[in-house]
């Protein structure tokens, strides 16, 4: 029975249940799964012949879209190569619906081809782990089968989203015959999850505000999110009208707003700062960047911690929480500033939070801000900073911004204050640099903005197989900083010592992008003089098109750089 009706039915659910776009990697054994999708014409289908990138692709389309996305790969090997972009979904809490077809049990350790343990590959990297039965046509295995693809995608889409996992056994035969149709069953069941929104009791509101009453100095610091003008709206009137300061990285996405505190990358290295600490945490979203944030609190831990975050996991990453509360950012925050706002004016009251407090922090803020911009207006090498300075300058038109991780997003987080209300993104999920080109690439499939990425030159070709498929966006531009190796080695206490650096950490190289865009169809620039660098970077942003543009720098001069910029910082 070539028509394995089941699995036309699964492809029906996923549309009935909003899913519109599917990541296929070609294979035999995944025949059934992608014709089922293919011939079914509701979705958008994208082929990548590497299963690593075809998964962070399908990534950035559900970072954008919120929607769960299907992968789709053959058996064997090829689902363990999805498996980095699981790993960065499941942390970094983005919907995928992971479908990986496989042989029958009965076949493992018969040396039949690409048959390896398939069941639960993805460990705890997946929100649930699903398993279908191989014989079809049993009406319990259909009736299971319809239930499973229910549950998965109700399981992907719940907050915290996440991936989840179904393995999909296949006996032969599997493909159909030329005149064989593929319907969806009549009246396919669709089981609704119904969305309850989290809440907070009155007697855990008046437990809250008793605690906030108590504290007049307070802290509220965001980790990752997407962008949410609600939720920076209420941030802003809750530092403008309350004195308390709002600490966020370039990934919080707080929007334009000269009220919020950015550089405490700079600012919070110094050994002066005991003054900054806060009686009162607030923390929201997901990871940090800033390590020296981070260390900072550990060190001066506050005496309360609330971390506003509907995660099943405690994420205790200042080592200090004393509170995790289970609701969105907006529902909080929108909430304790009409609860106070209202006590205020009932009692004709103003609020009695330390006003020095957001003083001092608003005053090493823009000392840090002034000292960044001294400091970069006098260089005059062509160097990591000053080229990224340079795109952040030049580009005029709202963009969503994608940085990969090691040097590139520090830089950024860095020199972020000066891109306007660029939306930034970055898989700060696992942190790797594996799969940074191909999540901007799905991002820029979907999201119908002018889309940059900024990506040093390892994390670049470590990627560069997201770029063989057809059908590029046209929105994509990639600014490839290269400085022939791995540079954060030179930037980082421990390697930087070392005989080993350069071969062992470093890894230096000659290679560019250069072939990588010939073989794309990529409009190709280059930069390795300073004079050249605004010229060139101009006519990469306005040229119309896939573009890249590929800087040549001094990983020598680049270290020189970024150590004396910290080095003034925690001197001032």
């Amino acid at each position: 029975m070539a028509i394995l009706q089941p699995l036309i039915d699964l492809a029906a659910i996923c549309f009935e249940k909003g899913v519109r776009h599917v990541v296929i990697s070609p294979g035999s054994r995944s025949a059934a799964l992608t014709l089922a999708f293919v011939r079914h014409d509701g979705f958008q289908i994208h082929t990548c012949m590497d299963e690593r990138p075809a998964g962070f692709i399908g990534l950035g389309i559900a970072q954008q879209t919120g929607v769960p996305v299907v992968l789709i790969c053959t058996s064997g090997s090829a689902a363990y190569n999805f498996a980095p972009a699981v790993s960065e979904a499941f942390f970094q809490q983005i919907p995928l619906l992971v479908l990986t077809a496989d042989r029958p049990k009965e076949w493992l350790h018969q040396y039949d081809g690409q048959t390896i343990y398939q069941s639960e590959i993805y460990g705890k990297h997946v929100k649930r782990s699903f398993e279908l039965s191989p014989d079809y046509a049993h009406t319990d295995v259909q009736w299971a089968i319809n239930r499973i693809t229910n549950e998965a995608l109700n399981v992907a889409g719940t907050v915290p989203l996440g991936p989840v996992h179904i393995n999909v056994p296949i006996r032969e035969p599997f493909y159909p015959k030329e005149s064989d149709e593929f319907r969806p069953s009549e009246h396919i069941r669709i089981i609704q999850r119904q969305q309850s929104e989290a809440g907070l009791s009155s007697e855990v509101w008046h437990q809250l505000l008793d605690e906030w009453d108590d504290s007049r100095r307070i802290l509220i610091a965001g980790g990752q999110q997407k962008s949410n003008a609600e939720l920076s709206q209420i941030l802003g009137r809750i530092t403008e009208e309350w004195d308390i300061p709002v600490v966020g990285d370039c990934i919080t996405n707080l929007g334009v707003n000269d009220q919020f505190i950015r550089h405490q990358d700079l600012f919070l290295g110094s050994e002066n700062n005991a003054e900054l600490r806060p009686y009162l945490l607030v923390t929201f979203g997901l990871s940090f960047i800033s390590k020296e944030l981070k260390q900072f609190l550990r060190k001066n831990p506050p005496l309360r911690h609330w971390h506003i975050s509907e995660d099943v996991f405690l994420t205790d990453a200042m080592q200090s929480m004393t509170r995790q509360i289970a609701v969105s950012p907006e529902y909080f925050f929108k909430n304790i500033y009409e609860k106070i706002d209202y006590q205020l004016f009932t009692e004709n009251s103003e609020p009695e939070t330390d006003s020095s407090f957001l003083t001092i922090w608003r005053q090493k803020e823009a000392f840090a801000g002034n000292l960044k911009q001294n400091y970069l207006v006098n260089l005059t090498s062509l160097n990591d900073l000053t080229a990224i300075e340079i795109f952040f300058k030049l580009v005029k038109m709202p963009i969503q911004l994608h940085v990969a991780n090691s040097m590139s997003i520090r830089y950024v987080n860095v020199l972020g204050t000066d891109m306007g209300d660029a939306e930034v993104f970055s898989n700060r999920g696992t942190s790797g640099i594996d799969g940074c080109v191909s999540t901007a690439i799905g991002a820029a499939m979907v999201n119908q903005n002018p889309t940059f990425l900024i990506v040093g030159d390892v994390a670049f070709l470590y990627d560069r197989n997201g770029l063989l498929i057809n059908g590029l966006p046209q929105n994509l531009k990639i600014i490839v900083i290269n400085n022939a190796g791995g540079n954060i080695f030179r930037m980082i206490d421990g390697p930087t010592g070392l005989s080993e650096l350069e071969d062992y950490f470093e890894t230096r190289h000659s290679f560019t992008a250069r072939r990588t865009c010939e073989d794309s169809g990529i409009h190709y620039f280059s930069v390795n003089k300073f004079d050249s660098l605004e010229k060139n970077m101009s006519d990469f942003i306005s040229n119309p098109g896939l573009s890249l543009i590929e800087i040549f720098t001094d990983p020598y001069e680049n270290e020189r750089v970024w150590k004396e910029l910290k080095t003034l910082a925690r001197q001032s």
